[in-house]
């Protein structure tokens, strides 16, 4: 059985809490099964990085990074056009030191 994505989120955002990150939701979509964008963010670097759900061909979970652009404002955009044309989108952004993205699936 899959964990609707309120749900899921809500773990997400535990876990980033419990490895000392600040973790924060700053865009709600569907909360049954709206996609997820988990944005990072790295005050020690300054750099940003994006990541997105996808399913690969044999029908597991993965997180990919949809751009390759690490300067926050440009990953900002992205996610605006993202959220224009997917009202259901979520939006997490994780700020912490060690650049960690607190996802438990495989990361592309």
């Amino acid at each position: 059985m899959l964990l609707s994505t309120d749900v899921w989120v809500s773990a997400l955002i535990r876990r980033a809490q419990l490895g000392e990150a600040s973790a924060v939701v700053v865009r709600k979509g569907n909360a049954r099964a709206g996609a997820v964008l988990v944005k990072i963010y790295n005050p020690v670097s300054r750099e940003a990085r994006l990541y997105a759900q996808a399913v690969r061909g044999d029908g597991e979970t993965v997180w990919m990074q949809p751009t390759e652009a690490k300067a926050e404002p440009d990953l900002d955009s992205f996610i605006a056009r993202q959220a224009s044309y997917d009202p259901d989108v979520w939006v997490v952004e994780i700020e912490d030191r060690q650049g960690r993205h607190f996802l438990t699936e495989p990361v592309a």
